[in-house]
């Protein structure tokens, strides 16, 4: 069976590191651009953002979302030093790249794929952990199979690997990225050198995919189970080709539902939402949860388990010991206990992709680290304590004894 689809959309994630004395001139730069822009959250623009997430974890990723028209007109108003060094302050940052129109290019293989790129975003954090985020569209998206071999392909193309001239002759057709080299050439001059994600083992080759499709009725209704499109599902889920002959089970993949007619899987590899237009809701509203509510909630445990990585390198290294416990005690009180949502789906998948991203076993192993180090500070705290008790003890026994003799003399 032919399966077909109805609506579609896919965000590729590219996590990458900044030096932490680079930061605020990384803001700078980007402030510098004409082709950057902050982005700004309002309470009425963006309200269902603003229900979704609870206080401090809103503030923490929107701090926007605070700012009076005042405040925002006093922001614009200063020099563009000044605004970068307070812009980097904030715990995140987000910037939209200005589309003049949408980046249109072709994939040139047996069926002839267009797409478009209709959003770049950057999401940059305050400790220098950043993400590029780049939302694509697939012109004849009504064949699942183009969308399974297109998000395959795509999340490949950054990748050094890659032969840039037979690569599935890969062509840009815009006057921006007229070449895949030069589309590589703005990643890489937004993301910079690898150096620093390399250290926290981040793979720098490939994107990370968070995608969305919504299939025709005809193939998952109250008639036709969803078993009997099962096999589409896990290939999409686990960002396969159409042609893969791999034997996947759903176990592959975690997947959870709070919907009839839709289902959720992650991997380490993404996110994927596979629905169906059985149910009006999955091409009304939850295409705009999944690419607002959603790709932030996946993205804030992106950001946590890169950080955690981040405290963990720091421990190995063992420089500036105190000042890392003290981000590794800020890091547990602001975002490893706080709860980030009351929606019911929203706090569920929370979970769920902590789970996926073996985040318990990750902050056990930085927790251990941290003990033993402040173990260790303590022991040399107490070493040095005692070393300055016992010559003030001999200090004070010397002088009593010269006083003494003095004393005596007399």
């Amino acid at each position: 069976m032919e399966l077909k689809t109805s609506y579609q959309y896919t965000y590729f994630i590219h996590p990458f590191v900044i030096k932490d004395e680079q930061y605020q001139k990384y803001i700078l730069k980007l402030l510098r651009d004409k082709d950057w822009n902050l982005k700004i959250f309002q309470k009425e623009k963006d309200f269902k953002l603003y229900k979704y997430f609870l206080p401090k974890t809103r503030e923490f990723l929107f701090s926007s979302f605070s700012f009076s028209n005042d405040k925002l007109k006093q922001l614009e108003e200063l020099p563009i030093e000044t605004r970068a060094a307070l812009l980097a302050k904030y715990q995140c940052n987000i910037f939209e790249y200005s589309l003049k129109k949408d980046i249109q290019a072709k994939v040139k293989d047996k069926s002839g794929i267009f797409f478009n790129i209709k959003k770049i975003e950057l999401i940059c954090f305050k400790t220098g952990i950043a993400f590029l985020v780049m939302k694509t569209t697939i012109d004849d998206y009504e064949k699942f199979e183009n969308i399974l071999n297109f998000n395959y392909k795509f999340r490949n193309i950054n990748s050094e690997l890659t032969d840039i001239e037979n690569y599935d002759n890969i062509t840009m057709q815009t006057n921006s990225f007229d070449t895949i080299e030069n589309f590589r050439d703005f990643v890489r001059k937004i993301t910079g050198g690898k150096m620093e994600s390399l250290k926290l083992d981040i793979d720098t080759e490939r994107f990370l995919t968070y995608s969305y499709v919504c299939v025709d009725q005809e193939a998952w209704n109250p008639n036709s189970k969803f078993e009997d499109i099962q096999y589409y599902y896990n290939k999409y889920a686990n960002i396969l080709p159409a042609d893969n002959s791999q034997y996947l089970k759903e176990e592959n993949v975690e997947t959870f539902s709070k919907w009839k007619y839709a289902k959720l899987g992650l991997t380490k590899l993404g996110m994927t939402l596979f629905a169906s237009t059985s149910d009006m809701n999955n091409y009304t509203i939850l295409p705009e949860e999944y690419e607002n509510q959603y790709l932030y909630t996946y993205i804030l445990n992106l950001y946590k388990k890169i950080y955690l990585k981040k405290i963990d390198n720091e421990f190995k290294i063992g420089k500036n010991v105190r000042k890392t416990r003290k981000k590794f005690i800020e890091y547990t009180k602001k975002l490893w206990v706080q709860e980030i949502t009351e929606d019911e789906t929203g706090t569920l998948l929370n979970h769920k992709l902590q789970e996926v991203f073996e985040m318990e076993k990750l902050y056990s192993e930085v927790k251990s680290k941290y003990d033993v180090l402040y173990k260790e500070l303590n022991i040399e705290k107490n070493r040095r304590s005692t070393i300055i008790i016992a010559v003030i003890l001999v200090v004070s026994l010397i002088f009593n004894i010269l006083n003494f003799i003095v004393l005596s003399n007399q």
